[in-house]
């Protein structure tokens, strides 16, 4: 065990620049998704607010939301964005897609939680903590090693390309990129159940709340 998180310590060391470099970019996305809500004129948001309104109102008159077709749907969605970050390490020329992949997930994030914020003040921050927050605390991590860990085989791939030297086989590496994926899966899996079991039932009662005031 104490090999093991010595491995993962030296490889976050060697590969310090690729992690940071994938944070800085989702964060990028981020800002940019704050910068569209705020560049959008009034009639865009009222017409945007319209339909979020009327899921607000379909949840206040106490329509239920199925918990078993979140988690299906939810997990289904994180394992073909794991899925399409996998391949495209394996690509190599894949690698710019990783990047818009990342870039897009900081972009919905941002826009998601700064539209909600923008048209309801502190009410909507407290409804992104509940309904946005649990599951991408899980969920943005598991994004940002699975796309420097697509990078990084992407990388090495390149190298072993262009190298003429010999060089340890790729089946190791190989084989060590698909048992990390398999354990973000896994912790996919968790995000799914958090965001079904846990952010979905929060924000149902937090908008009947709002709607009985």
């Amino acid at each position: 065990m104490f090999q093991n998180k010595t491995l993962i310590v030296d490889h976050v060391k060697k590969y310090a620049t690729i992690y940071l470099f994938m944070l800085v970019l989702f964060l990028t996305g981020v800002i940019f998704g704050a910068i569209i809500v705020n560049s959008m004129n009034v009639i865009q948001k009222q017409d945007l607010f319209f339909y979020l309104e009327r899921f607000f109102e379909k949840i206040a008159g106490s329509q239920e939301i199925d918990n078993g077709e979140i988690f299906k749907n939810s997990f289904f969605y994180h394992a073909k964005y794991l899925l399409l970050l996998f391949i495209l390490g394996l690509s190599v020329i894949g690698l710019p897609i990783v990047w818009v992949l990342l870039f897009l997930k900081g972009l919905v994030v941002g826009f998601s939680v700064g539209f909600i914020v923008n048209q309801l003040g502190f009410k909507g921050l407290f409804l992104a903590s509940l309904s946005i927050a649990p599951q991408n605390l899980v969920v943005i991590p598991i994004y940002l090693i699975a796309g420097s860990l697509s990078m990084i085989f992407s990388l090495t791939l390149l190298n072993k390309l262009f190298s003429r030297r010999l060089s340890r086989p790729i089946m190791q590496p190989l084989s060590q990129y698909t048992i990390v994926f398999t354990l973000l899966l896994a912790g996919a899996l968790l995000a799914a159940l958090m965001e079904a079991y846990v952010s979905n039932e929060a924000m149902e009662a937090l908008i009947r709340s709002f709607y009985k005031q």
